[in-house]
């Protein structure tokens, strides 16, 4: 019987929809009732009358969490997840990955002697006699012979990281039939040093030579020249400060020449002009006498 006359009740309140009029749903006080269904200062719950409105209050609520979870899920799924692609190195290893002059290189972390083996250049073959091998491209192929190449592009390759120098401390030791490439030391390594070796004048005239190699001789070789050039500039802007003095100095004593010349001729014309009127005067004196 209560249940019928609470579904009476029900059915006679109008349909109110607890979100209408609001942009943004997801704000909506949860706590706050439907603004159809507030009730006058000092009414505020103690009534039996009040449930509907409650009731109403809770969908409304109930909605708003909806919403508002699905925008969280929504910010969840689009926000990017950084995962570390560096592969594992045991740290028993002499190197590890870190941050070089031209991104990424290997370093030493104990003292690597002379001849020492230091790494594995490894990763699939690749066989020239086959289409889709031979049509593989990219910086870490190792050829081997005419027909096999290693493809060094896989991350546990962690040879891959070691750069290109044209004065190296280590060098890549190519065992064709074994198929096999090992990076060896040619220089006693100290801990903290970049281990590099010489990739060869085919890959530095495709890959380096158009962008300019970045190892540390030619460094020196580019800080070198451009500290040439530059003194070399300011010994030609030094010549050229030297020679407008000279040329300066020049031009005061033409001035200065020029200025006794007109000082010379202006006394010559005023002695001409004396002369010449002690003249006249002569000849009008005897003329007169």
């Amino acid at each position: 019987m209560h249940v019928l006359l609470a579904v009476k009740r029900l059915l006679q309140i109008p349909a109110v929809n607890p979100l209408h009029r609001c942009k943004r749903p997801w704000l909506i006080d949860v706590g706050a009732e439907p603004r159809s269904c507030q009730q006058p200062p000092g009414k505020r719950g103690g009534n039996r009358g009040d449930t509907r409105c409650d009731k109403l209050g809770k969908v409304g609520a109930s909605g708003a969490k909806g919403l508002t979870s699905a925008l969280k899920r929504s910010r969840t799924t689009a926000t990017f997840v950084h995962k570390n692609i560096m592969p594992e190195l045991s740290p028993n290893k002499p190197y590890r990955i870190g941050r070089s002059k031209t991104g990424l290189g290997l370093f030493a972390t104990k003292p690597i002697k002379k001849g020492t083996r230091i790494i594995r250049y490894f990763g699939p073959l690749l066989d020239s006699k086959k289409k889709k091998d031979d049509e593989i491209e990219n910086k870490y192929l190792f050829e081997l012979t005419n027909r096999w190449t290693i493809d060094g592009s896989v991350r546990k390759n962690v040879a891959r990281y070691i750069n290109h120098a044209c004065k190296p401390n280590a060098e890549s030791d190519v065992r064709p039939r074994k198929r096999r490439v090992y990076i060896r030391a040619i220089k006693n390594i100290e801990p903290g040093e970049e281990i590099n070796y010489d990739y060869g004048t085919d890959y530095f005239k495709a890959y380096l030579k158009p962008i300019g190699c970045k190892c540390e001789a030619c460094e020196k070789k580019r800080k070198k020249k451009r500290a040439e050039a530059k003194a070399e500039r300011q010994r030609e802007r030094e010549k050229a400060e030297r020679k407008a003095i000279r040329l300066a100095e020049k031009l005061a004593r033409a001035k200065e020449k020029l200025k006794k010349l007109n000082g010379h001729s202006k006394a010559g014309s005023k002695r001409l002009n004396g002369h010449a009127n002690g003249k006249l005067a002569n000849g009008h004196d005897r003329a007169a006498t």
